[in-house]
């Protein structure tokens, strides 16, 4: 929330006694014309508790709230109490704010001593990065950036899709046609090979699927060749990941996949059983959901062996135990969606009160020509060879430029435009991938947000300001001066305004899209002050206002794409 918003709504509420500054706050507008006001609060919520009509309100609050420093004159109109500001002060406490303490903008302390683990990326061993596992990875890292602005310590997981049947079918896939491949040779598009292959041969000798069946029974068991099979597939795999989560800047604290949980299930099932909550049904054992209109949550197979749920029940209580988080976070595909509410349900009958502390992030599906992405059918695109197309794309657009470091500089805007282009969009909305969007660099995208860092770089570079400004500089900004009021000046402000609120909307509803989407108002906002207000003029104390303005929203630029996982490259 602004500072400004919440210095209005406590000011409000020394006349609106029944309601908190919270409320009131969450209450307050921005207007959509400006020439209505810079802040609205509409009084019809107020109207039930006052007992007065939205109007009556409103005129109340416009007679007896006079005298605000930030408020410069108020209306009331049609149940609205809408405020202009002292726009010159507003701007110059915002913009001095930002440029005293730029890392700290829009921070806050409500993460203080707490902490919240995030489950994210989780890729399954033996199967190549494609484009559907990066919403799961950046949606993540974009929530674990926000949640340590916000100051949360965040332990951030990759639970690893390390364990299951299809390490079974990997394992004969190998001694049916690996054997002769020289171990050095092996990678992870040979692994992928050697498990399309095995489903093709699976058609027509089922036989197989038993086989595999078999090698998965032993590797849980615990069998010394199996083991040492999955191990070697495990770090072939693990080289792959890390080389990408290079790429994509991304880190996690915990590479804890599925198979670290299996000396615990055995405690899971016990406690289960002692707290009466399973039941057998044809040989497997289940937890019956029907009372919450839910499916049956299986726990153990027929033959003994654990399935997801088991698994997710274990990694929970571990993390519990181990970080006592104020949120567990999952991000994963909305396909999910039952799975999670099963086993949150159990994990509640199991007796844990931290059960409401379980967070299911889920999001829409990416798919190809319609078609849902498939490693096993081949209907993927490797997000290997989307990035290299979006990097080549970035060289083609550079070409003929001098620019120092130009390959770090392709791969800085390639990346972002993959990055923001995936961000860009509400979680929940599926996507068909298309190389056309994905290659189009025009309109509300991430090298258009970079640009226009670039333009402010360049901005502070020519007044050599671009290492930033001392506090003598700072306090040379005038708080009185009406180059602060001029129309795209204070909208660009006003979007400056916003960022803290979109920071805190983006962690409570756990939704990066919000900050990816205000770095294209700002960016814009920006372009267009740019091209109506000439920065470097004669006259010193317009000047230094446009610089300070300039310089605040490359402060802003640069956290809010940092918080989303993109560079800021300081030339284009």
């Amino acid at each position: 929330m602004s500072d400004t918003k919440l210095a209005v709504a406590q000011w409000i509420q020394s006349f609106v006694p029944e309601m908190s500054v919270d409320q009131l706050a969450g209450l307050i507008e921005y207007p959509p014309n400006p020439e209505l006001g810079d802040l609205s609060l509409p009084c019809f919520k107020l109207s039930k508790i006052m007992r007065k009509s939205p109007q009556q309100i409103a005129e109340t609050l416009q007679t007896q709230a006079v005298g605000h420093p930030l408020v410069k004159h108020t209306i009331a109109i049609n149940g609205y109490f809408n405020l202009f500001l002292n726009r010159a002060g507003v701007a110059a406490k915002l913009v001095q704010e930002i440029l005293n303490a730029p890392l700290r903008f829009a921070s806050s302390t409500e993460g203080t001593g707490k902490k919240v683990v995030i489950d994210y990326s989780s890729p399954n061993i033996a199967k190549p990065f494609h484009v559907g596992h990066l919403r799961s990875t950046m949606i993540g890292n974009a929530l674990r950036n926000i949640h340590e602005h916000l100051g949360y310590e965040v332990i951030g997981i990759n639970h690893l899709g390390d364990w299951g049947t299809q390490f079974g079918k990997l394992i004969v896939a190998y001694h049916t046609y690996g054997t002769s491949v020289p171990v050095d040779e092996v990678s992870i598009q040979t692994l992928l090979d050697w498990y399309v292959k095995f489903h093709d041969d699976a058609k027509e000798n089922p036989a197989l699927e038993d086989e595999a069946r078999s090698w998965f029974t032993k590797l849980e068991n615990g069998d010394e060749a199996a083991t040492k099979l999955w191990q070697w597939f495990k770090q072939v795999s693990m080289d792959e990941f890390e080389r990408m989560y290079k790429k994509l800047d991304v880190t996690f604290d915990s590479y804890n996949g599925e198979s670290f949980y299996n000396d615990q299930l055995p405690g899971v099932v016990a406690s289960l059983r002692d707290k009466g909550l399973l039941r057998h049904d044809e040989g497997a054992v289940l937890v019956d959901l029907e009372a919450f209109n839910m499916p049956p949550c299986l726990i153990l197979k027929k033959d003994g062996s654990s399935l997801y749920a088991t698994r997710d029940l274990a990694a929970a209580i571990y993390r519990a135990q181990t970080y006592a988080f104020e949120k567990c976070i999952y991000v994963t595909g909305s396909p999910q969606i039952l799975h999670f509410q099963q086993w949150f349900k159990v994990i509640e009958m199991m007796g844990f009160d931290w059960h409401n502390k379980l967070l299911h992030v889920p999001f829409g599906q990416v798919s190809l020509g319609g078609e849902k992405f498939s490693t096993r059918k081949g209907n993927v695109v490797l997000l290997e060879d989307l990035i290299s197309q979006t990097i080549a794309k970035t060289k083609e657009i550079m070409a003929g430029r001098a620019l120092p470091n130009a390959d770090e500089l392709a791969e800085q805007v390639g990346i972002g435009a993959v990055v923001f282009g995936d961000l860009s969009h509400n979680r929940m909305k599926d996507i068909v991938f298309s190389w056309e969007d994905m290659l189009n660099f025009e309109g509300e995208t991430g090298p258009y947000v970079q640009y226009s860092y670039v333009r402010t770089c360049s901005i502070l570079r020519k007044a050599e300001l671009l290492e930033g400004m001392s506090a003598e500089w700072i306090a040379m900004i005038s708080s009185e001066h009406e180059a602060w009021e001029e129309g795209p000046a204070f909208a660009l402000i006003q979007e400056l305004v916003r960022f803290p609120e979109r920071v805190q909307q983006a962690a409570d509803k756990l939704e990066p899209s919000i900050i990816t989407r205000h770095l294209i108002d700002i960016a814009q906002a920006f372009n267009h002050f740019y091209h109506t207000s000439q920065i470097l003029v004669d006259d010193e104390v317009v000047r230094i206002i446009r610089l300070s303005i300039v310089a605040a929203v490359k402060n802003t630029l640069a956290l809010g794409l940092r918080m989303i996982g993109v560079a800021a490259p300081e030339r284009m």
